[in-house]
């Protein structure tokens, strides 16, 4: 009996020292590397945790725009987690809501999201002291949200434009869209007056979806290929994305029907190399640095936890890139890409003196 108590008097401690050590353990999992960063840099603003939400996450543009975020966000002393819908609307408002009564996130980032599955989830963030801050998802009429848009309309102009200046003004196009993004019902506006402003540029056929854009986008462009088959047929393609410009621009490439031109929208290191290739029929893209899409919408984030009052709505201005504008013996990345194409590049929109302490106080403390 006395040899029982002992033992369990024994386990008990063990058993408290076990918790103690674990509590301790989890403190420095979550929190470890962020609070030190905080206490390093001793700025309040560091150590923040961050959830970034988005419909979908694949694709070159995506992979650059996430890598903005999190370069922004590690340069503030920050965490990131990233957490894919798949291109479904009802679990992108689930995972938000799960952002919000977990209780462990900071701030939140949308990418790509719909005020109609979202903007209850936004607002019981918002509620609830969380910060939003949104990329191409319409929630610029909910009150204590900022939410970043590429100038669509004037990204669908440029590349419009220029397709009918190369066609002179007439001819069969082939359109590549997909209705339900925010970005791309934008873009459908100026395509509907370019339609009225040339008369005699005809659509001769439309696709798009959002699911493997890429490979439905080369599939569907091979069979309307094999429909329209004469050298004359169909003049060039209009991608509003551009994974439908790698999937079209494939699909004409492997036809070896060069007559046919596409312009796209949106831009990669991917898309670059598609470009700068003389024999791609991609000759030309409007569009916004996605690393510094992410890395603006990060500091619009953390002006909002330096208690800063921010636009409700913030536009970022597109650049025109041309084959014509790329060295011929050179390969280029967006990195290096405002060297040739003026106005492209890393922007200092969003910045602030604060902010720029913040980077050069956690710089100097890791």
């Amino acid at each position: 009996m006395n040899i029982r108590l002992k033992s369990t008097a024994l386990l008990a401690i063990l058993l408290i020292f076990t918790v103690v050590l674990s509590a301790c353990g989890n403190g420095s999992t979550n929190t470890a590397a962020s609070g030190s960063e905080a206490s390093q840099s001793g700025n309040p603003l560091a150590g923040k945790n961050i959830a970034l939400i988005m419909r979908l996450n694949n694709g070159t543009f995506s992979a650059q725009y996430v890598d903005g975020v999190k370069n922004q966000v590690a340069k503030y002393g920050g965490t990131v987690t990233v957490i894919a819908a798949d291109n479904d609307l009802s679990k992108m408002a689930s995972s938000l809501d799960a952002a919000v009564n977990q209780g462990q996130f900071d701030g939140i980032l949308i990418d790509h999201g719909d005020a109609g599955a979202l903007t209850a989830g936004v607002q019981k963030a918002v509620q609830a002291g969380i910060p939003v801050v949104a990329f191409d998802s319409a929630l610029d009429g909910v009150q204590g949200v900022t939410s970043l848009a590429q100038n669509d309309q004037k990204m669908a102009e440029m590349t419009l434009e220029q397709l009918a200046k190369d066609a002179g003004g007439k001819g069969n196009i082939v359109k590549i869209w997909v209705a339900g993004f925010p970005p791309m019902e934008s873009r459908q506006i100026s395509y509907k007056k370019f339609q009225e402003k040339y008369p005699n540029i005809k659509e001769v056929a439309a696709f798009g979806t959002a699911d493997n854009a890429q490979l439905d986008a080369q599939t569907q462009m091979e069979a309307i290929l094999k429909q329209y088959p004469n050298k004359g047929d169909i003049t060039a393609v209009w991608a509003a994305w551009d994974e439908f410009a790698k999937g079209a621009s494939n699909a004409i490439k492997q036809a070896g029907r060069d007559e046919i031109k596409v312009y796209g929208i949106d831009m990669s290191d991917e898309d670059l190399t598609m470009i700068q290739d003389p024999k791609s029929p991609w000759i030309a893209s409007a569009a916004v640095d996605p690393t510094t899409i992410g890395r603006v919408q990060v500091r619009y984030l953390y002006q909002k936890f330096a208690g800063n009052k921010t636009d409700d709505k913030v536009e970022l201005e597109p650049v025109y890139v041309t084959r014509e504008e790329l060295p011929k013996d050179k390969k280029v990345t967006t990195a290096d890409l405002n060297q040739y194409v003026k106005g492209w590049g890393d922007s200092d929109q969003g910045n602030t003196d604060q902010l720029k302490e913040l980077e050069k106080a956690v710089a100097a403390g890791k």
